[in-house]
């Protein structure tokens, strides 16, 4: 068996143009290596938002506190790295949702702004499932408006 407390999870430096402000992600899944899925604790301040991305596998996110949002897209038109989107559908988050996000679906995810309190924390637990047994799951990122223009790929 082995434990680990979610607060104690070790923090795992996170690319800043990745996110829209400060996010503060754990390592859940160093603890138990698993094969099949890596698991974070991922905790949004100030109104942070995920940059627009998809995943190779698919990825499950658990609502652990706060309250936000979860937007998919679809590409319209255009080239591999700049092209025009459209919103298609957007989730409210709470405290205790669980969301499946299918593999190579874009989509952004972070806090809201709930009332007027614009510091409000946002925290999930994400699962990102392998593609294939021992084959880690890709994320790819673009830079977008977050409403119909991605303007490039973020190495």
């Amino acid at each position: 068996m082995k434990k680990c407390n979610i607060d104690n999870a070790p923090i795992k430096k996170v690319k800043k143009d990745y996110f829209t402000g400060p996010v503060t992600l754990r390592e859940i899944s160093r603890i138990t290596k698993p094969s099949e899925h890596d698991i974070y604790h991922v905790t949004f301040k100030k109104s942070a938002r995920t940059k627009l991305h998809f995943h190779t596998g698919g990825q499950m996110l658990i609502v652990t506190k706060g309250g936000g949002s979860l937007v998919y897209y679809k590409k319209v038109s255009g080239s591999i790295t700049k092209f025009k989107i459209v919103k298609t559908r957007t989730v409210n988050l709470s405290n205790g949702d669980v969301v499946y996000i299918p593999p190579k679906i874009l989509h952004t995810h972070g806090s809201t702004i709930i009332g007027h309190v614009k510091n409000a924390k946002f925290s999930h637990i994400a699962i990102n499932f392998y593609p294939k047994k021992n084959e880690k799951p890709k994320t790819v990122w673009y830079e977008s408006d977050f409403r119909s223009n991605v303007t490039g790929k973020i190495p």
